[in-house]
């Protein structure tokens, strides 16, 4: 499965999981996530969360995810660290995390690079092993999903979409959501992007700030209005809503199965919304 892209959206709504990574305490706010080439070389590193301009004493944090194992690895890493470090001197301190998904997939370290690993300023984190810990972040959880078998990720997304935010950011809501469909549509290859949301059952989370619920209730809603506007009158606007709800609430039907909660979302009675089960039956 192809991770990079997965990686660096991830890493670009939630900074501070960079820098909980980095081993680094210190706040997200102002910092923002490039992709970087290092020209006339074909080097590019994966990502570079660069501080606010205002911030001098916070640090660069390069961060680097390596899910295939690459014998050159640590040849190229450095190589792209320090280039970009000569061709674009950030004149501030710096940090380096690389993330892998298990210690294999690091290989052998040459002797050449022990040295530089072993510098405080940058360090490794090995996922299996972070997962493992007596009390795994919500950040360490998020990315042990791209890890999970087919047979455990619909259940682990769901349990992680059900918590409560923590009290000091991170990916919430409709970010969170829309990324793990992403992540699930790599995963899970066969189903479609509306039979995941059935599975994780994301409608009961923020279901009107989702971005498919925004587009085809705005639609829906849309056209309730212009059928309004064509017959001039406040009833036929009124009238192609109502219709447009009872569209939407129908192919919603096998998605929510509680009658209240879809009658709340899309703006009907509950006794309408039984109507339309009878109906179906």
């Amino acid at each position: 499965m192809k991770t990079d892209s997965l990686f660096y959206r991830l890493f670009q709504e939630w900074p501070e999981l960079v820098l909980e990574l980095a081993g680094l305490e210190i706040s997200a706010t102002g910092y923002t996530l490039r992709a970087e080439e290092v020209k006339q070389t074909g080097f590019r590193l994966d990502g570079v969360l660069a501080p606010p301009d205002d911030q001098p004493d916070w640090p660069l944090v390069f961060v680097e995810t390596q899910f295939q194992h690459d014998p050159d690895f640590h040849a190229r890493w450095f190589s792209e660290l320090f280039l970009y470090l000569y061709r674009r001197p950030p004149r501030r301190a710096w940090r380096a995390v690389a993330l892998f998904p298990n210690r294999a997939a690091e290989g052998t370290v040459e002797a050449a690079y022990e040295l530089l690993l072993a510098h405080p300023w940058v360090k490794r984190v090995y996922l299996e092993e972070a997962l493992r810990a007596p009390a795994p972040t919500r950040g360490v959880r998020v990315l042990g999903l791209i890890l999970a078998s087919p047979a455990t990720v619909v259940a682990e997304a769901q349990a992680l979409l059900a918590e409560e935010p923590a009290a000091d950011g991170g990916l919430t809501g409709v970010a969170l959501v829309d990324w793990v469909e992403t992540l699930l549509v790599y995963k899970l290859p066969r189903l479609s992007r509306e039979e995941i949301r059935k599975m994780l059952d994301i409608f009961n989370v923020e279901l009107k700030q989702t971005r498919f619920y925004q587009e085809v209730f705005a639609e829906g809603l849309e056209e309730g209005r212009q059928e309004g506007r064509q017959e001039g009158r406040q009833e036929g606007r009124q009238e192609g809503q109502r219709q447009e709800r009872l569209r939407i609430a129908r192919s919603l039907l096998d998605v929510i199965a509680d009658d209240r909660l879809l009658a709340e979302r899309i703006g009907l009675s509950e006794a309408e919304v039984r109507g339309l089960r009878e109906e179906k039956k």
